[in-house]
């Protein structure tokens, strides 16, 4: 199918922001799709051509991208970057560009869906000697026979900047619309394998039932369940009935999973970071059955026995070079709390079933590895639990879990069968969508930053300004990062690309018409960099709205 026809729906995407409209038009469009291009239109709609848990990425920088469109439309690379400064986007900046092409290229064939995306997967895989020059090859490729409009996406997709406002979230229900199915069965297919090439696949060809196939598969990450804020202890633990209570770590969670003799670490993000992480897989390697299986754990960095802090463990699995240097600076601590498949997959299983398969397999006969500190939580034993708080955090953690022993794992929805209970202010993750530059000596460093909630239509609305807790290291990090993924900056305001993750703290939710989501926050402190987190990770409106609502 003609690559123009995808681009058409992009275009009209573009043009509206109602959800229901969105949704419609990827439905009719998954209709007319047969079962190779839909495939591939399960990501190419979400301009990714590579599933969320994939560790092959096109890998392209904006500078590259710039360079292939001059070639392809015959002008200097001085005069593209004009062009994407004045239009704020590379994809307007094609459109501005090809109406003055002055290249022509004979005989050219339509661009097909098909061709663009082998063509787009096939840049992960080039690298060594003159690989730059490669990649420009492929791009120039498809840009020479490509018109405005098809350029125009084709370079967002590229750069990884679409800007159709499709989420997750659209997709699966377009998928339930076009194929007549609920949108529980698509969701839950979605959550267990990741990728929407095999959704909008298997809901072409085998439908409802099809879906309800799919399950875990090792090797292939799952979303991690989330957890929300508890209420009082003596409030909760009664309404479970029965509470599986541990230690909530101040590390990162991490998903393994060992597939026949191959072993794999996920973040929750879904990253694969097996190659930081070498003596963790021999760690698994040497206690854990070499069965398939996939479980669920914290890491945390140690010294002296005692926890490090989060970004400590952060700074150790985002290393790629000097890792057996890192190996012995950074000594880390597993706490494993959960297994979704041993054998067989286990998610529908009892929290309670769950945790004892995973005590069966786990050797804990070497310090570095452990289960979670934990209590099955009643009624006549919440002092025991608040005493297992306390000690958590006396210990240098965050505080403690809280979960329905009976209930089975959901993969990536925050409920009430997953909660945190913490003695520290609670926190939202939220994303920098602008900010203020400083004055006087800080005239250069962006001092404050506007920070956001996704809403329904995975859309960014602004909650807030938090301009505390920055010092000067973090604020010039922060700083080049914005001018990285900077729209446009008028006087000391900069728009950013929402890219960035912040944990602010707060004391208060406040109700606010100065910011799109009609609320926000009294004090917010800048808690952590979230690099660990996704745009898709952060928290929700609806979230904060059902705070605010708790908390009145």
């Amino acid at each position: 199918m003609k690559y123009q026809e995808l681009v058409d729906v992009y275009s009209n995407l573009e043009a509206t922001t109602k959800r229901l409209e969105k949704i419609d038009i990827i439905s009719d469009y998954l209709k007319t799709l047969d079962s190779d291009t839909i495939e591939q239109v399960g990501l190419l709609i979400l301009g990714v051509v590579f599933p969320a848990w994939s560790s092959e990425e096109i890998g392209i920088g904006a500078k590259l991208v710039e360079r292939a469109v001059g070639e392809a439309i015959g002008t200097t690379p001085e005069m593209v970057e004009d062009a994407v400064r004045d239009e704020g986007d590379i994809g307007l900046a094609c459109i501005k560009l090809y109406a003055k092409k002055s290249q022509m290229t004979f005989f050219s064939k339509p661009l097909t869906i098909d061709f663009v995306f082998k063509s787009l997967q096939k840049l992960s895989k080039i690298s060594g000697p003159r690989s730059t020059n490669r990649k420009i090859s492929i791009i120039l490729e498809l840009l020479s026979q490509a018109s405005a409009t098809e350029a125009k996406y084709l370079t967002r997709t590229i750069t990884e900047e679409l800007r159709i406002g499709v989420g997750d979230g659209i997709v699966r229900d377009a998928i339930a619309q076009a194929f007549d199915i609920d949108k529980k069965v698509v969701e839950r297919a979605q959550m267990l394998t990741n990728d929407f090439s095999v959704v909008a696949k298997t809901a072409k060809e085998q439908g409802s039932e099809g879906l309800k196939k799919l399950n875990l598969t090792p090797g292939t990450p799952v979303k991690p369940m989330l957890a929300q804020l508890a209420p009082p202890l003596d409030e909760i633990i009664p309404e479970m009935g029965c509470a599986i209570c541990e230690t909530k770590y101040d590390g990162i969670r991490l998903q393994v999973h060992r597939n026949k003799d191959e072993i794999k670490i996920f973040t929750r993000r879904l990253e694969n970071i097996t190659h930081a992480l070498p003596e963790v897989v021999d760690l698994f390697d040497e206690h854990m059955p070499h069965e398939d299986y996939i479980v669920e754990g914290e890491v945390i960095a140690t010294r002296d026995g005692k926890p490090l802090p989060f970004q400590n463990i952060l700074h150790r699995v985002r290393r790629k070079h000097n890792v057996e240097e890192a190996i012995e600076n950074v000594p880390l601590k597993l706490f494993l709390f959960d297994v979704l498949y041993y054998k067989v997959p286990m998610i529908d299983e009892a929290l309670i079933k769950r945790r004892e398969t995973l005590e069966n397999i786990v050797d804990t006969s070497v310090d570095e590895m452990n289960l979670s500190t934990e209590l099955v939580g009643t009624a006549d034993n919440i002092p025991e639990v608040q005493k297992l708080f306390e000690t958590s955090i006396k210990e240098g953690h965050e505080g403690i879990m809280i979960k329905d022993c009976s209930e089975g794992y959901i993969p990536g929805l925050r409920g009430k069968k997953m909660l945190k209970y913490k003695a520290e202010p609670e926190t939202l993750d939220m994303v920098i969508i602008g900010g203020t530059y400083g004055i006087g000596k800080r005239g250069d460093f962006v001092g404050s930053y506007l920070v956001a909630l996704r809403d329904e239509n995975d859309d960014f609305k602004s909650v807030a300004y938090a301009a505390t807790g920055l010092d000067d290291a973090t604020l010039e990090y922060l700083t080049e990062k914005m001018k990285e993924l900077e729209i446009t900056t008028k006087g000391r305001e900069i728009k950013v690309e929402p890219k960035i993750v912040l944990e602010i703290a707060f004391s208060e939710i406040v109700e606010s018409p100065e910011y799109e989501t009609g609320y926000s926050l009294r004090f917010p402190v800048v808690k952590n960099i979230r690099k660990d987190k996704s745009p898709m990770d952060a928290d929700t409106v609806e979230r904060l709205i059902s705070m605010y609502n708790t908390g009145n």
